[in-house]
């Protein structure tokens, strides 16, 4: 190993996603996981713990340059897989569609294919146990509006359904493992996963313990603004916010006009779709943490089954929502296949290369996107990443919306922490319609002007 990092380096370099697997290893009272200024997690302690330079932190932190990869992991993980593809990693088998029982899938926000594998470990009594994140009871009291708990029964698995895009971390339900003996699964995004691979490496007890994983596709993870910024832009009061939908389901709309609805204590509901949202547009990267600018996998590469939206016709189409799966484990592959054969599950298997083009956007943000990113100078840790860097690839027009998109995310954050000082919304979201504005001109009409002005009139009107 060439050099030891600590929390406080890997923090202030931009490189901590807030995963709290630190903060669990180090099971100190005064450690713990807080939200930062911007409305990410991150973790604090004393500047005996947050400074020190370990061999531990170094190896099981999912951004440390130190750390073991996803190829290196999977490799161990799943040696016998059938196979290996460069955006996908190695496994067994991938399908598209749906589940065929009960209500699964409407109650998910996509096909309903994560509840249903950890509600199926759970029928055939693999495991006892599956940490995933639910909405908190009262989130003004509590501080947050989504935590991860460990759900033992199919009914609380089924309550953990849709889609989260919010800061969450594992430091407690990693405590809870560690001293309740039981078999587990995990639900996590993929640098997530991977702390948990990494983890299960240096500790024999949570390798004994956590059977499953079960990784989502992630686009990158928002701040705990996100929830606010819905707020005033849809004229509530943000202390009276009871409940958070990202995406509320229609069937009668195409599953990515995403449609974000804010319950409040009184009982009201209010929505609107994301793209009538200043910061709607998910490719912009609002509220996006820094250290996603540094993450090279899309698919959870280090999961034994993966999630994502099937985003290419006709299924992005279907408001019902349809699944995209990547399956490593045999043992979930022979539960999927049982399924298939039994007509509970409406899965059609497809190969690596359409996995790829569902997330072919995704796909040129963490590879080309971010070779070119790893050209430019950086203060502090510098991530050592799967991709080389490369600034001559990318076309000119490329690495211009990938330098906005960088600026839109670190000035979103930036922006809002000061209107929400001033207590003056307009100060963000007039700015929010402006940037978003040009990063449409660029991203998909080639820089014209005509366009960045119409869509500015969108989001004003």
């Amino acid at each position: 190993m060439s050099a030891l990092v600590s929390p406080q380096e890997i923090v202030c370099s931009g490189l901590c996603i807030g995963c709290g697997s630190c903060v669990a290893q180090a099971n100190l009272p005064d450690v713990q996981m807080n939200f930062d200024d911007y409305g990410q997690l991150k973790p604090t302690g004393n500047n005996a713990w947050f400074n020190q330079r370990s061999v531990n932190f170094t190896q099981t932190c999912p951004f440390s340059p130190e750390a073991k990869n996803e190829d290196y992991l999977a490799d161990k993980l799943y040696p016998a897989a059938q196979r290996q593809h460069p955006s996908i990693g190695r496994f067994e088998n991938a399908y598209v569609g749906h589940v065929g029982e009960e209500d699964f899938r409407l109650q998910g926000s996509s096909g309903g294919m994560v509840t249903w594998v950890a509600t199926e470990l759970m029928r055939q009594g693999l495991i006892d146990g599956v940490a995933h994140v639910i909405a908190t009871e009262d989130p003004q009291t509590n501080g947050r509006y989504f935590r991860y708990r460990i759900a033992r029964t199919e009914e609380e698995v089924r309550a953990g359904a849709k889609s989260r895009y919010y800061p969450i971390e594992l430091s407690e339900i990693l405590k809870t493992i560690r001293e309740v003996p039981g078999r587990y699964a995990v639900v996590g995004i993929p640098c997530f996963i991977k702390a948990v691979q990494l983890l299960r490496r240096e500790d024999p007890v949570i390798r004994e313990r956590i059977k499953f994983t079960l990784g989502l596709f992630c686009g990158h993870m928002k701040s705990a603004r996100f929830v606010e910024s819905f707020a005033w832009q849809m004229n509530v009061p943000v202390n009276q916010i009871e409940k958070v939908e990202y995406r509320l389901k229609d069937h009668n709309h195409p599953a990515n006009w995403y449609n974000a609805q804010l319950t409040l204590r009184n009982g009201q509901k209010v929505n609107r779709l994301w793209w009538h949202l200043a910061d709607g547009d998910w490719g912009a990267g609002f509220y996006m943490n820094s250290a996603c600018n540094y993450c090279d996998d899309v698919v959870a590469e280090t999961a034994d089954i993966s999630f994502g939206d099937a985003w290419v016709e006709p299924y992005s189409s279907d408001g019902r929502g349809t699944n995209v799966v990547v399956v490593r484990s045999p043992v979930i592959e022979q539960l999927v296949a049982n399924a298939i054969q039994e007509n509970r599950l409406e899965l059609k298997q497809v190969d690596a290369e359409f996995v790829h083009q569902t997330q072919a956007a995704g796909f040129r943000q963490r590879r080309e996107g971010l070779a070119y990113r790893l050209t430019w100078q950086k203060k502090g840790v510098k991530p050592r990443k799967r991709v080389a860097p490369d600034a001559k690839t990318p076309t000119r027009h490329r690495k211009l919306i990938y330098r906005t998109r960088y600026y839109i995310s670190a000035w979103s954050n930036r922006v809002f922490k000061f209107a929400r000082h001033l207590q003056k919304p307009p100060i963000y979201y007039r700015w929010a319609r402006v940037v978003a504005a040009v990063y449409h001109g660029l991203a998909y009409h080639q820089g014209k002007v005509k366009e960045m002005f119409k869509r500015y009139s969108e989001l004003k009107g």
